[in-house]
């Protein structure tokens, strides 16, 4: 894949991004520190500039989707568009109408196919979290327990990257949301629901639209999607920036959720977002360790088993 096709599949997700016309001056620069620091791990794609050009109206999408000419790229840049506006959940009407007017530019015959997933594990980012644990507060917390929850969950995360689905990595939300929604009712707390889930996942730093779109980000400066295009694919054995992250950021958020929820809910704003820092530097340590269980996990995962894992609740 070129640079230019690179910079191409981008721009669209950018312009997903933002095509609700949302967007708070807080997500923005959520989304300006993810270009910035793709910008910095780029070889020849100025990431900065393309977000510039997508925030100041200087991109048109027929100018984006010019440069793709192959029809997997266009297939990838569809793909990618509803996988961004699917990120936080259900589709708005402007995102709707941005996706068909994608679908028309693109042309051609696009396989949508993909689509039921995506929408489904859309769904279930604003769904009821689910049952939860059964320890309460009054009990006691197994801490034992949850730390094994956190850690399976983040490696069932980790794994999900290694997918060669585009929609895939949308699971990963809902899952994190779901954990954080069970350790709080291990600690006796029943009144959360996603919506404020969602909230404490922001408040701590970690957007959910800017979330996927750096997920996908990493991938395609890093090279992966051009070995998946070329037919080679990104084997289990196969181990990216991603798969760290997504693993990282998810045992984060679990056990942040452990601290903030024990303690009351009375963690700062300022407060969380160190405390969720500090945890996700020693949660990148912590990869190799969990490497094997994420490749075992990702060899054993395909659409259906992706599904069941989102719509179950926390053990």
């Amino acid at each position: 894949m070129t640079a230019e096709e690179q910079r191409a599949l981008l721009a669209v997700a950018l312009l997903a991004a933002f095509a609700d016309g949302d967007k708070s001056e807080v997500e923005r620069e959520e989304v300006k520190r993810i270009a910035a620091t793709l910008g910095g791990q780029a070889s020849g794609l100025n990431v900065q500039a393309l977000m510039q050009d997508v925030l100041l109206g200087r991109l048109s999408l027929p100018q984006a989707v010019s440069a793709l000419k192959a029809r997997e790229h266009r297939q990838l840049a569809y793909e990618l568009a509803v996988c961004v506006c699917d990120a936080d959940g259900v589709q708005t009407v402007a995102e709707q109408r941005f996706l068909a007017g994608l679908k028309a530019e693109l042309g051609g015959s696009l396989d949508t196919a993909f689509e039921a997933q995506a929408d489904a594990l859309a769904r279930e980012t604003d769904a009821p979290a689910g049952a939860g644990a059964a320890a309460s507060a009054a009990a006691g917390v197994d801490r034992i327990a949850l730390d094994k929850t956190i850690f399976n969950r983040a490696v069932l995360c980790g794994a999900l990257e290694l997918l060669p689905q585009s929609w895939a990595s949308i699971a990963i939300i809902p899952l994190q949301v779901k954990l954080v929604h069970g350790i709080a009712q291990a600690h006796g707390i029943e009144n959360v629901d996603a919506g404020m889930i969602k909230e404490f996942i922001a408040t701590a730093g970690v957007g959910l639209t800017g979330q996927y779109l750096e997920q996908f980000g990493r991938k395609l400066v890093g090279g992966l999607l051009g070995s998946v295009l070329g037919g080679l694919g990104r084997g289990v054995g196969s181990v990216g920036t991603g798969m760290a992250m997504s693993f990282a950021t998810t045992y984060a958020l679990g056990q942040l959720a452990v601290r903030y929820y024990g303690g009351g809910r009375q963690m700062s704003t300022a407060l969380l977002k160190q405390t969720y820092q500090d945890l996700l530097v020693s949660a990148k340590q912590m990869q190799q360790q969990a490497l094997p269980q994420i490749q075992q996990q990702a060899s054993t995962l395909d659409a259906g088993k992706v599904l069941e894992m989102v719509r179950k609740p926390l053990a």
